[in-house]
Order: C-alpha cells, then structure tokens, then sequence
C-alpha cells in the first residue's frame, strides 16, 4: 500500500489539525465540522493529482484553451455519521462523482475493551472499473475501514481504491495495508503513535461522530 501521509510537509493543513484537537475548540462543533470538511478537500487536491488525465479543447468568448482534464469515474464511499463531513470536503472537489454511504459500528458485548464492527445500512452504485475512495475520518484499528470494503465488494471490482482519513493510529494503518490490495493509496492528514485499551487513538482527538453531531446515548 502507499502511504501518503500529508503531516510530512509543513501547511495549512496544520491549522485546521490543531483546531480539531483543541478541546476548548471543538466545543463549536460548527467549526470542528467545517475543519475536517476542509482538510476533505486538501486530500481531495491532493489526492487528484494521482488521476488519470486528458486533453481537452476548452471554447473561450474569445478563442480555444487547450486543458488537462481528470478523465476517472469516481465512486465517493463514506462511513456514517463521523464521515459525512469529511465526504462532503471531497464531493466539493469531485463534484460529478458517484456516491456511496454505509454504516459501521462498534458494537461492545459484555468487556468494553473489545468489540465488533456492525455494517447495516448500505446504498452503493455499480463500482466494477471505477475508482473508489473509502473515507473515514479516524482509522483506529482499521477494522471500520476492511469490514466496509467486504460489504462493497458485490457492488462490483473498482479499478483504484483510494482510503481517505484525517488521524490514523500506526497500528490501524499497518492493519489496512495488510488487508487491502497492494495497489491500494491510503491519503491521510497524520498518523498517530497508538491506541488505548478501548481502541481509540492517541492522543488523538476523541470520537469524531459526537464531536461533529452531538453525542450519542449507544456505547
């Protein structure tokens, strides 16, 4: 898998990870939304300049410009409710792309240490040939991430797979690059040192869905 990891250059992408951390600021949770909708964005830009492109006649009141234009299907995939966000910073990038939403979450049994990743709702298109990019904002253990892709996969094969996050824990992502076909671009503002005994990153953070929406009374 290659990593792009976008924290190994200095940017502006910076402000807006620091305010997501801010805990004095992430009490607006307005601003915390618009923050991960904007660094959606960054890796929106970022990431288009891995796409295939062609050459296209473009008529001006005034003449002809000749362009380069992004020539790729794209199918948007978000994990709600933390994702939606983080989707909608790429969908003002790629405006034209397919859409797809899932849900996935942790369902904690008797030991709240362990859990397992529950996928109920899904509306997909077709994805056969296409290129898929998976976003979710936090890639914790990264179990989120491969039970999502299992349950797109009678959707059809995507021709590229492209993982988007805003924080990533080392051991999330060294469990995605093992799941997932060698071919696979993972695009993620920074990576984090570990995990908990709960599974959330640290320093992370916290939970990205109650931040953005409000919290919720399931555990």
């Amino acid at each position: 898998m290659q990593i792009n990891n976008l924290s190994e250059t200095p940017s502006i992408l910076n402000t807006f990870m620091s305010e997501l951390r801010d805990k004095t600021v992430q009490k607006d949770s307005m601003r915390f939304r618009r923050n991960i909708e904007r660094i959606g964005e960054i890796i929106g830009y970022e990431l288009s300049k891995s796409l295939q492109f062609e050459t296209h006649s473009i008529e001006t009141p005034l003449g002809n410009s000749e362009t380069v234009l992004h020539q790729s299907d794209i199918v948007l995939c978000s994990i709600l409710r933390a994702g939606v966000p983080l989707h909608n910073g790429l969908l003002n990038y790629f405006d034209a792309a397919e859409n797809a939403f899932i849900s996935a979450y942790r369902q904690h049994k008797n030991n709240p240490e362990s859990f397992e990743i529950i996928v109920e709702y899904l509306a997909c298109p077709n994805l056969d040939g296409k290129i898929l990019i998976l976003a979710d904002p936090m890639l914790a253990t990264g179990q989120s991430m491969v039970a999502t892709f299992e349950a797109l996969k009678p959707f059809g094969t995507p021709k590229e797979i492209h993982l988007v996050s805003v924080i990533g824990a080392q051991q999330g992502v060294d469990y995605v690059s093992k799941a997932f076909r060698a071919d696979t671009k993972l695009w993620i503002a920074t990576i984090d040192e570990k995990l908990n005994d709960k599974g959330y990153i640290i320093p992370g953070l916290g939970d990205a869905g109650d931040l953005a929406f409000g919290n919720k009374l399931q555990q």
